[in-house]
């Protein structure tokens, strides 16, 4: 394998449906199949300001909108592990993708030294699970799928992913993901 494309919000760092769980109950849910859903499509598809997101958002929760995405994001931490090894790969000569259904430019600050491309669904207007937006960052690496593992904690985005041929990986916890990417990306060491 020559490259790898790695997701954002639950993968570099701690899981995001649990900072969602510690905001408040049904906040999950909410944006699962309730009103929050729509919002969350149209932010990360480019189609609405943050702001607009917020507002919305905090009328389906029943909460104020000044710094919503921030507060609902407060308990998601960088998993260190996960961005070190990220680095690694980098630095071995592995071309690196970020793949991720975006809220702002600003949360991957710090990660610009990992990645060969970053493909953010907002600037693309284009949102995991849509297989473009694998195909966009595979043009950008200059790979085939077939040469390529892509790691996310959603399946349904793991979906389109392996359908167009890259080696899937459902992040749950980097003690397991880290050493199966160092089985795929160097299977002589292995």
């Amino acid at each position: 394998m020559d490259g790898l494309l790695i997701d954002y919000g639950g993968v570099l760092t701690t899981s995001v449906l649990d900072s969602f769980d510690a905001f408040g109950p049904g906040v999950r849910d909410a944006f699962r199949d309730g009103g929050a859903r729509q919002p969350l499509i149209d932010l990360e598809s480019g189609d609405i300001s943050l702001a607009l997101f917020e507002t919305r958002v905090a009328s389906v929760l029943g909460t104020d909108a000044e710094n919503l995405a921030s507060r609902l994001m407060a308990h998601a931490r960088p998993d260190e592990a996960m961005r070190d090894a990220v680095r690694r790969f980098h630095e071995a000569g592995i071309r690196t993708a970020l793949v991720s259904n975006s809220w702002r430019r600003s949360d991957y600050d710090g990660l610009e030294d990992a990645f060969d491309v970053v493909v953010l669904s907002q600037q693309l207007g284009i949102r995991k699970p849509d297989p473009r937006i694998y195909e966009e960052a595979l043009r950008r690496l200059e790979l085939p799928a077939t040469q390529c593992v892509f790691v996310d904690d959603l399946g349904g985005n793991l979906k389109p992913a392996k359908q167009l041929g890259l080696t899937t990986i459902r992040h749950e916890r980097a003690e397991t993901t880290i050493p199966e990417l160092e089985r795929l990306l160097f299977p002589s060491r292995s």
